[in-house]
């Protein structure tokens, strides 16, 4: 790390602090030649291959914008949308990739939009999975009924029906 003031090619490391949301480290560094001080702050480098091949930084504010159009008119606070993207950018980060498909940030998108609002997961899904039909939302709500029952529960009989007595 070179110094910005003399331009020495050497520093010494002399407090680290990892930001609030993990994302990066801020060290404060001085300088062995002139004694001065400087702060540097240090982020993983996360690269989204579009459609098109082209590469572009990974944004949390660009999962923000889309998670934003699926969730407007339903009960999701900013905050909760924060969270979200947060939760997506830590999932693409634990994949260790330096590179990721645009394709995979819509699949990490997907899990946490349809545990915060059931309606905002289907309309980012259908856009995102480009459903062409009523079917295409047919089985999706069908999968996401499956998912919220037990499996092998069976639905309960009712008691005290006109052919108990018989």
């Amino acid at each position: 790390m070179h110094c910005p003031f003399c331009r020495h090619d050497d520093s010494r490391v002399v407090d680290s602090r990892t930001s609030e949301d993990g994302t990066c480290i801020k060290r404060r560094r001085q300088c062995p030649n002139c004694g001065k001080r400087f702060s540097t702050l240090e982020t993983a480098s996360l690269t989204v291959v579009k459609r098109s091949g082209a590469s572009e930084p990974f944004s949390r504010g660009k999962v923000l914008v889309g998670v934003r159009k699926a969730c407007q008119g339903r009960p999701v606070s900013e905050d909760d949308l924060a969270l979200l993207a947060q939760q997506v950018e830590e999932s693409i980060r634990a994949q260790g990739a330096a590179e990721i498909d645009a394709h995979d940030v819509g699949l990490a998108i997907l899990g946490p939009l349809r545990s915060l609002d059931e309606v905002a997961y289907l309309r980012f899904a259908s856009v995102y999975q480009a459903f062409e039909g009523l079917e295409d939302f047919e089985a999706a709500i069908t999968l996401l009924r499956a998912e919220r029952e037990p499996i092998g529960v069976e639905p309960e009989a009712t008691v005290g029906g006109p052919d108990d007595n018989e």
